[in-house]
């Protein structure tokens, strides 16, 4: 004998309508080959990321010690790894050097690019989307590192707004990174 227990049984809340993601504002072309010589290619690793951001949802900074989470939104994936693929687009598109995924790093790693994600999420006080990203770079046994941080306006805090400024955010600190590869 079966039970059915589906009126019975939550598992989890009911997710939103609509979930966000990240568009780079610049990609290279369908159909565009790109190759260079061994140890010139470019591996942008999976940045690593504090606790607030290591879940599907948008944090909102309050005070200097208080963290909530926008109402209603939330990212299709994880923050790090769409930063990751944003970031991946962008800086094929702006060097002209391919970027390899993590799958493909063990071809040729040449330039490896990581760090931590600080801040993917919205300032209350000044009514801002915050991207900080602390890049770290390898090219061969050289190890720079940079902090970008880009900070755009938001109307509102509410899903929509927020998702356009911090896909906004996201690309500027993507372009200054790629621009700081050349």
């Amino acid at each position: 004998m079966f039970v059915t227990l589906s009126g019975c049984i939550s598992f989890g809340a009911k997710p939103p309508e609509e979930l966000l993601r990240l568009t780079p504002a610049q990609t290279i072309a369908p159909g565009t080959a790109q190759s260079v010589a061994a140890g010139e290619a470019i591996s942008v690793l999976t940045p690593t990321v504090p606790a607030e951001l290591a879940s599907n949802r948008v944090p909102v900074r309050s005070g200097a010690t208080a963290v909530a989470y926008v109402k209603e939104a939330q990212w299709v994936e994880p923050p790090a790894r769409l930063f990751q693929r944003l970031l991946s687009d962008v800086i094929a598109a702006r060097t002209g050097r391919p970027v390899l995924s993590a799958r493909q790093f063990s071809f040729d790693p040449g330039t490896r690019v990581t760090g931590q994600l600080q801040a993917f999420g919205i300032d209350e006080a000044s009514q801002s989307a915050v991207v900080t990203f602390d890049a770290a770079v390898a090219r061969g046994t050289a190890i720079q590192t940079r902090r970008f941080e880009a900070r755009v306006p938001v109307t509102e805090i509410e899903a929509a707004a927020v998702g356009v400024a911090l896909n906004q955010a996201a690309n500027q600190v993507a372009v200054e990174v790629a621009d700081w590869l050349k």
